[in-house]
């Protein structure tokens, strides 16, 4: 696993992907990930999809869940004053920056950490300068734009329908109780045995009637 290098999928609007940024760079340090900044809305609207924070009940619960995970791990985590978000100016400011795994350590903190407004340029200013773009328009370059845009598809492309999600081989883990299934089948790949391989083509019995 030490040559592997995992391809990372997420978004800052993502208590979630925070945690397991923390954890994966805390816990594992010898992964070498590739991270992927994608817009997580644009993955709702392909697979169809309500994000957890737009269904009141679940959003609630999600809040509870997150907050008690981050505790558990030891992780601070103060909620931004509004949730969800305008993540673009944040996943732009990420792409356009000089060091990347710097960027994501500076802007989760800011959002998740310190509990910050995330959702405009002036919002991410000292971020940004912390980073060394002074500059508000580095963010809206169109190859940071490009950038963006590719990540979406080719996550989308892949069959990626949350965040964060690693990508080990041509597998797809998601969630922040993924990575150690995701470790132990990138150390190996047996991991996914038989039984898990069936499942997969297990046929639906029942469907329920879709809203049209």
């Amino acid at each position: 696993m030490n040559a592997a290098r995992l391809d990372w999928y997420f978004d800052f609007i993502s208590p979630f992907a925070y945690l397991q940024w923390r954890r994966l760079r805390r816990d594992h340090p010898e992964v070498a990930l590739n991270p992927k900044p994608l817009l997580f809305a644009a993955i709702l609207n392909h697979v169809g999809q309500l994000g957890p924070a737009e269904i009141p009940q679940k959003r609630r619960h999600t809040y509870r869940i997150v907050l008690w995970q981050a505790r558990a791990a030891g992780i601070p985590l103060h909620f931004p004053p509004a949730h969800p978000f305008n993540p673009l100016p944040a996943l732009r400011l990420c792409l356009a920056a000089p060091d990347r795994m710097q960027a994501i350590d500076a802007i989760f903190a800011h959002i998740w950490e310190h509990g910050r407004l995330a959702d405009s340029v002036e919002a991410l200013a000292d971020v940004a300068a912390s980073l060394g773009i002074d500059d508000p328009a580095a963010i809206a370059r169109d190859e940071v734009k490009r950038e963006l845009l590719a990540n979406g598809e080719e996550a989308m492309a892949l069959g990626v329908f949350g965040v964060p999600t690693l990508r080990v081989r041509d597998e797809l883990f998601w969630g922040n109780d993924a990575p150690e299934l995701a470790l132990a089948f990138a150390r190996d790949p047996g991991t996914l045995d038989a039984e898990m391989r069936r499942v997969d083509a297990i046929p639906e019995a029942v469907q329920r009637r879709r809203p049209a």
